[in-house]
């Protein structure tokens, strides 16, 4: 008698936000159609995913490496770093109302920070920018959770919050409509996107799901493909215009050996971190098999 098929394990969960760093995520999801993973949709970035994987909604998130890492530092212990994804840094836009009274980054100081969550990469940043102007601890930003990308440009333009940061191209299009305004940016002094996976997750599974994107993420970085096609998919699945798909194709790059983590990456975001506030400094340092699941990831340096 001929032995029943073992069933398919469930498909891999995947947290990820709706930016155009994820088009070869996309890519890879219209080809598998389901069958290994499915992709979970979280419009409040990093600090959404972050709660998702604590909670068990998600198995793995492409997220904010900086954020990632703080909540790492500071306790956080449902996921750890499974790779690395893009190489470049981010560059987050300083974002204002379209008639509030901010007009450049000095008139910032003390004032209420809008943020999608706490521990996001918004706040990360808020707190990274404050270290950057050297402003004196009491003129660091105070921060009012509003959620997602529309409570943000909401809160500038009712003067509940002075600004809020967030990905420069994603939100170019509402400055170009006149909803918002930018006043500066600040940028990642760290490679700006990474994986993480639950602890609880297969990490069989996790590690075919990065072995499959990898050729997808070669491919979009590949010259021949930034100059066509890349730029096609962004403008129609993201609603760029081409000249700004264009200019940001000429800032990232990705990382095409995805299973890897650099162990001075961490070191580094973890020195920035502690001096911005938002990590507290550990007795005798820190050890990188807490922030790196090695079944997974191999640590580089």
């Amino acid at each position: 008698m001929t032995a029943p098929p073992h069933p398919l394990p469930p498909p891999l969960r995947v947290g990820w936000h709706r930016e155009h760093f994820l088009s070869p995520l996309l890519q890879l999801a219209t080809q598998d159609n389901g069958r290994h993973f499915e992709l979970v949709e979280c419009p409040g970035g990093t600090g959404e995913m972050q709660v998702k994987l604590a909670s068990g909604e998600i198995d793995v998130a492409i997220a904010l490496t900086d954020a990632l890492i703080a909540g790492l530092a500071n306790g956080q212990d449902a996921y750890k770093l499974v790779g690395r994804y893009i190489a470049s840094p981010l560059r987050w836009a300083i974002v204002t109302g379209k008639e509030s009274k901010y007009t450049e980054v000095s008139q910032l100081k003390g004032t209420t920070f809008g943020i999608s969550r706490l521990g996001s990469g918004s706040q990360v940043m808020a707190s990274v920018l404050a270290l950057r102007e050297n402003w004196a601890p009491a003129e660091y930003p105070k921060f009012e959770v509003e959620g997602q990308f529309k409570p943000l440009r909401d809160s500038v333009n009712s003067g509940k919050t002075s600004v809020f940061l967030w990905e420069w191209f994603t939100t170019k299009p509402f400055v170009d409509s006149g909803e918002v305004r930018f006043i500066g940016s600040v940028e990642t002094p760290w490679p700006s996107w990474s994986f993480a996976a639950s602890t609880k997750a297969n990490d069989h599974a996790v590690a075919n799901f990065l072995s499959a994107l990898q050729p997808h993420v070669r491919e979009f970085d590949a010259p021949s493909s930034r100059e066509g096609p890349d730029i096609a998919f962004v403008s129609r699945t993201f609603g760029l215009t081409e000249e700004d798909t264009k200019e940001w194709l000429q800032t990232v790059k990705w990382e095409h050996h995805l299973p890897e983590v650099s162990e001075a990456v961490v070191r580094t975001a973890l020195t920035v971190l502690e001096k911005a506030g938002v990590v507290k400094p550990r007795e005798g340092g820190w050890k990188i098999d807490q922030f790196v699941n090695t079944a997974v990831a191999k640590v580089v340096e």
